[in-house]
């Protein structure tokens, strides 16, 4: 058995069964030894933001690392977009990156060059196996580190002789204990205490959730909480999974724009931190604050990201004799709604996903500007999950929907995506088709990057002059989604009213594989 070999059977020791990929020559000994040994699903993208991006939508819905197979420095570069939003949201990924030979490294080769420089920004362990006797110690590792809560990047780097070289019998091979999951730390009985103050206090005080604390059972504990206190809930702008919907606690999302969160946060004395951090904007913007909350305000953590949040809200609605209270703020079915018809706007598309969202969907949301009502105006839509970026890098609703969907087979996944997102990795849709995912992407065509227009004014750069505006609209050509579409193994179909929206989404959420309707906006 060979180094290649010997980490593929690391992997499925680790229940790290999925494989995204776009090998190269330095890796062609791990594709052969993923031919070789049976388990691993192996899906291709062809483009390594695919990879990643495909990676980071797994673990959210798996709760679990998927594996990527990148070519050298320059493969991993171009994955690390989609990998800094990974990180950003907490998502385990095991990263196998292939390496020359270490004799082929002093002679600098072209392709030569720092993987672990390249790696270290977007990843939390960076590791190069020495030899073939060492493989498998060190992807035991990276699989116990991608594993560790709330989930973290492991790169390990395979330089081709240690994938080629027979692995001596003596090895060490980690046992499947020492890759599990580590427990998440519990959040010490003071920081409990500190917030139940915050909570008891009688002034107005907001719950700020994040991490696996906006998940269902999580939330229903703090609904319990806002019905002993009276406090308010809300999620964090770039909330990695939440799920929501009819019978689910409802926390809305903490606005974007800066003077629309100022305005949202102001009133309160006092905030609650739950698997998030203080609320800040993503930009600096000349005569705003950085952070958004009213300077007064006092902020205390009750636990991090990466603690068990789970069982911190349980203990703190144990201490505020909530435990048994009825939830405050279950979100109730929307009956009452029809699909629309006429001129396309924000408030129809909502309505449209309101009474079109599936019963337990997936909903990958990079709809940026046309969409950042869409998650207030759905909280009454059928139970299902919404899945947002959380780095702000984009092209990251399409990969993460081909990832959620091998994940969650069984669900039915909703891609939103803005024209401009989209373009960064069309690959996407290539990879849906191949693997026949169930995802429905939804295009939103505003010929342009809308949410620059608004940025520019927002920073005080003036009126976009000619120059200005051709760098912000995609027009000249006109992108033609349905053709790309279609070229790529879809279905696909184009929308230029609210009525002809509603037909063509219910459409495409009736067939079983992927499919594609531009709305033109």
């Amino acid at each position: 058995m060979n180094g290649a070999e010997r980490l593929v059977h690391t992997l499925l020791d680790g229940d790290v069964d999925v494989c995204f990929t776009n090998p190269g020559t330095s890796e062609m000994h791990f594709v052969a030894a993923l031919d070789k040994v049976p388990g691993m699903r192996c899906v291709l993208g062809l483009f390594e933001g695919v990879v990643t991006g495909a990676a980071d939508g797994y673990y959210r819905i798996a709760d679990k690392p998927a594996s990527t197979l990148l070519h050298l420095g320059p493969g991993l570069a171009n994955g690390l977009a989609n990998l800094h939003n990974a990180k950003k949201a907490g998502s385990g990924v095991v990263n196998i990156v292939g390496d020359h030979a270490v004799k082929h490294l002093a002679l600098d080769a072209p392709l030569t060059s720092d993987i672990a420089g390249v790696a270290r920004p977007m990843s939390h362990w960076v590791h190069s196996s020495a030899s073939a006797a060492d493989i498998a110690k060190d992807g035991g590792e990276a699989i116990r580190q991608a594993k560790t809560a709330p989930g973290r990047i492991a790169t390990l780097i395979l330089p081709a002789d240690t994938a080629w070289t027979d692995v001596p019998a003596e090895a060490p091979v980690p046992s499947r204990a020492s890759m599990a999951a580590p427990a998440r730390p519990q959040v010490p009985q003071s920081a409990i205490a500190d917030a139940a103050r915050a909570l008891r206090s009688g002034e107005p005080t907001l719950l700020l959730l994040g991490g696996v604390a906006l998940r269902a059972n999580a939330l229903e504990t703090a609904g319990r909480i806002a019905a002993a206190t009276g406090c308010a809930l809300m999620a964090e702008f770039p909330a990695a999974r939440q799920e929501r919907g009819a019978g689910r606690v409802a926390a809305p999302r903490m606005p974007y724009v800066v003077d629309v969160a100022m305005n949202a946060l102001k009133n309160f004395k006092r905030i609650v931190l739950v698997g998030t951090t203080r609320p800040v904007g993503f930009f600096a913007y000349p005569g705003k604050p950085g952070l958004l909350a009213a300077p007064d305000t006092e902020l205390t953590t009750l636990a991090a990201v990466g603690d068990d949040l789970v069982g911190a809200l349980q203990a703190l609605a144990d201490e505020l004799g909530a435990a048994k209270l009825a939830p405050k703020g279950v979100a109730q079915r929307n009956t009452n709604l029809s699909l629309p018809e006429g001129k396309v706007d924000a408030e129809g598309v909502a309505q449209v996903l309101s009474v079109l969202i599936p019963e337990n969907a997936i909903v990958v949301d990079e709809s940026v500007t046309m969409g950042r009502g869409f998650a207030t105006s759905t909280l009454g839509a059928a139970p299902h999950d919404w899945l947002t970026s959380t780095g702000g890098s984009i092209g990251f609703a399409l990969p993460s929907a081909a990832g959620a969907a091998i994940a969650a087979p069984d669900r039915k996944v909703i891609a939103l995506e803005g024209d401009g997102s989209g373009m960064y990795t069309l690959q996407s849709l290539w990879t849906m088709a191949r693997e026949n995912l169930d995802v429905t992407v939804v295009i939103f065509a505003n010929r342009s990057y809308q949410i620059l227009r608004g940025e520019l004014a927002g920073v005080g750069a003036g009126t976009p002059g000619p120059r200005a505006t051709d760098m912000l609209t995609l027009d000249r050509p006109t992108i033609d989604w349905v053709s790309m579409a279609r070229g790529m193994g879809l279905d696909a179909a184009r929308a230029t009213t609210l009525g002809e929206f509603g037909t063509a989404f219910a459409r495409a959420l009736a067939v079983k594989g992927p499919a594609l309707v531009e709305l033109v906006v």
